[in-house]
């Protein structure tokens, strides 16, 4: 049984007894010798964003009595390792061993407020917030120590939980150096922390503690959360999406199924709450049989989505514009192309899961979510209950990365906890209700135009890139939370969420002299939300397949065209570096390798991409014989933790890329299961090699969202050279090679 505590900091630390010195703090261990820092700060000058609200070194960590230290992030695991990398950069400043240092990570009145864990930024703001607060109290434990044992800093070395002078004569640990006492000391440039060379764990391949307890199939996810007497309860969805109750009859529930405790209706809101799961399934089966429901509104035609896409739309919004790309466009050699992406879903392994308990006076949650801060802001304004009375303790999922169903199942929790008090309420989605109900991923359209001289150069380039909105998560808008939309006094949305996404990367890195990119939003048919990497993987996949093609047109070898239009020096490092891992590849009959490249968000990481697929003449079918990624993240904080991560990005992006699509026909969704929503299974995982390319003199950046953008590309890529046709739809199935 897995049980996580609820508490306030002041109760959480109380607990366990500290001294406090500031937030971040983790793991590291370095000999005795002569300690080298060095005056560091982030980007541009400003400390990482996370410290805009979390300023002070004791928000981010807490030196305990016993000589460990307790790190806080607002940042939640979702199986990118951020955990072990916050304990590598604080072990590292404050130059302990890693087992003495502990990281608890997203609980409300327990850890800073760091909105969502999403686009890659978890390492750049997070970490390096711990990073920056653990150097800072490292330099204040050295001056407290220095002042008590009447000596210079500079003779004095810091480690292992003490500080001790170099000739070994005297030692203080933190205990003894802060005396009870807290290090509240804002963090302020420049930030003295340790030069590279002097690391010992960031950069090296430091393994996760819970990888082992998942394989043994430990109880560590929200689904396996169990308190002593929780009850289980089930939420029956409408028939479709604007669907409302007109009536349901419960009158024979009890007699019909046993163990119901209670059954709430609240509008279109139809909850029941049983001592069993199994029970609380039997009776929404029940009750689904006797509810009648109004008809919704019907979806457009399937096959007639992305027509009906730019019929909605609103009218052009320009993104980028350089030189006069109109005039370039007069040229024969001219080339257009056009591109679409489905609805595609986040297709968590694990239905979502919510657990809520109302004590009376507080209301306690525990959730998946990727944001517990403002989905604690959506829920208390969709139950019109203040903030302060509820504690949101973050437990990890089984897999996601994006705005899933988290924030749904909590809330469902929410509510019916109100409605049963002094009992843990566990909600369970269904693999139905998860297909059927989560925010997609939007539909897209990618149009691209451009232009070569005679030299096969790019003069100009022109985007069209056609999107919803790639973020509607749960904040100050109750709205965003599916609950709100059915209960008897409905929420509307008050907007469209965060439209950027759409264009994320529509405009390509390359240096082309002219340059024009419009966006062309629309509010589609489908409920849509933050899916990894948002806009990022559809836009690669038009631009890099576009380059392609224009590589051709230009006679250009694939990699060279691109180094061509290349000025970024770190950029074209990741392209050379991968032709050199795979030159050496034979390619046999039917058999290709594609190549394709970015930099996520044009500002952050890079990485190129290659894959190498065969297509049976026959079938079609594509199998993707193997793939490789070259990326650069800047300083590496952990080796096997971003090759991790790149490898689930490339392998999710191949899925997409080839298999999944959100079906829908009237006024259902008709991708119900794992049946009618295909994705990769272990037999068709091709072998995926990593490698990256270390900067430890560059700010780190993450790297969740990196390699999915050019994976879709690369493999549409593989697939022309290997059998002639080049599918610029997807998914690319069997049915799109042979047609």
């Amino acid at each position: 049984m897995i049980e996580l505590p609820k508490t306030s900091r002041r109760k959480f630390l109380r607990n366990i007894g500290y001294i406090s010195v500031g937030f971040p703090l983790l793991s590291s261990c370095f000999a005795e010798q002569d300690q080298k820092i060095a005056a560091r700060i982030n980007y541009d000058g400003n400390l990482p964003g996370s410290m805009r609200n979390a300023s002070k070194v004791n928000a981010w960590l807490q030196v305990l009595e016993n000589g460990r230290v307790l790190v806080f992030s607002g940042k939640v695991e979702l199986g990118q390792g951020i955990r072990m990398a916050i304990c590598q950069v604080a072990a590292e400043e404050l130059d302990l061993e890693l087992d003495q240092v502990e990281v608890h990570l997203a609980e409300t009145g327990v850890t800073p407020d760091e909105g969502y864990t999403a686009g890659s930024g978890s390492v750049p703001n997070s970490a390096m917030s711990v990073r920056y607060a653990a150097a800072t109290a490292r330099q204040k434990l050295l001056e407290l120590a220095s002042d008590k044992l009447k000596t210079s800093i500079e003779n004095l070395i810091l480690y292992g939980g003490k500080v001790k002078s170099k000739n070994g004569n005297q030692s203080l640990n933190f205990a003894e150096i802060l005396e009870g006492a807290q290090i509240d000391l804002e963090v302020t440039r420049p930030v003295p922390v340790k030069i590279n060379t002097e690391y010992r764990y960031v950069g090296k391949s430091i393994h996760r503690k819970d990888i082992p307890k998942m394989v043994r199939g430990e109880a560590i996810y929200i689904q396996d959360l169990r308190f002593p007497g929780m009850v289980h309860a089930r939420v029956l969805r409408p028939a479709s999406y604007q669907a409302k109750l007109l009536s349901i009859d419960q009158s024979d529930l009890t007699s019909q199924v046993s163990g119901v405790l209670k059954t709430h209706i609240n509008g279109s809101f139809v909850g029941v709450i049983a001592e069993r799961e199994y029970q609380a399934i039997q009776a929404e089966n029940f009750l689904r049989r006797k509810a009648k429901w109004s008809s919704g509104t019907e979806f457009p035609e399937e096959k007639n989505l992305f027509d009906h896409i730019k019929s909605i739309a609103d009218p052009a919004r320009n993104v980028r514009e350089e030189g006069i790309v109109s005039s370039e466009f007069s040229s024969k050699n001219t080339i257009k192309a056009k591109y679409t992406k489905p609805y595609i879903m986040h297709g968590s392994i694990g239905p979502a899961c919510g657990i809520a308990k109302y004590d009376g006076e507080t209301l306690h949650i525990w959730s998946h979510s990727q944001g517990i801060y403002p989905m604690r802001r959506a829920i208390s304004g969709m139950l019109k209950m203040e903030e302060s009375k509820i504690h949101v303790i973050s437990v990890p999922g089984a897999g996601c990365f994006g705005h899933s169903t988290a924030d749904d199942a909590a809330a469902d929790a929410a509510i019916l906890a109100l409605e049963y008090p002094g009992k843990h309420i566990r909600v369970q989605w269904s693999r139905n209700d998860e297909h059927t109900w989560e925010p997609y991923g939007t539909a897209m359209i990618m149009e691209m135009e451009a232009s070569l001289d005679d030299q096969g150069k790019i003069t100009a380039w022109k985007s069209d890139v056609w999107t919803d909105s790639h973020s509607l998560r749960p904040d100050s808008d109750p709205a965003t939370l599916l609950d709100t939309r059915y209960l008897e006094n409905p929420v509307q949305l008050k907007g469209r969420g965060y439209l950027g996404g759409g264009h994320r990367n529509a405009d390509p890195y390359y240096d082309f002299p002219n340059m024009q990119v419009n966006a062309y939003f629309f509010e589609g048919p489908l409920r849509v939300s933050s899916l990894r990497s948002l806009g990022a993987y559809s836009n690669i996949f038009a631009i890099e397949s576009f380059m392609d093609e224009l590589a051709e047109k230009g006679d250009k070898d694939p990699i060279e065209f691109r180094i061509a239009h290349l000025t970024d020096e770190r950029a074209i490092a990741t392209l050379k570096k991968l032709k050199d891992i795979t030159q050496s590849q034979s390619v046999k009959e039917g058999e290709g390798i594609g190549y394709a490249f970015s930099r996520y968000k044009n500002n952050t990481a890079y990485c190129s991409i290659a894959a190498k697929v065969k297509v049976d003449p026959e079938t079609g079918k594509v199998n993707i014989q193997k793939m490789w990624a070259v990326g650069d993240v800047g300083q590496i904080i952990n080796l096997d933790g971003i090759k991790n991560q790149f490898e689930g990005g490339m392998i999710q992006a191949a899925s997409w890329t080839l298999k999944e699509q959100v079906r829908f026909s009237g006024e259902k969704i008709s991708s119900e299961d794992w049946y009618d929503y295909p994705i990769f299974r272990f037999p068709e995982i091709p072998e995926v090699e990593v490698e990256m390319i270390d900067r430890p003199n560059e700010n780190a950046e993450g790297g969740g969202e990196v390699s999915m953008p050019p994976t879709g590309a690369a493999i549409a890529n593989a697939v022309y050279r290997a059998s002639g046709k080049r599918v610029n739809d997807l998914p690319i199935t069997s049915e799109k090679i042979l047609g």
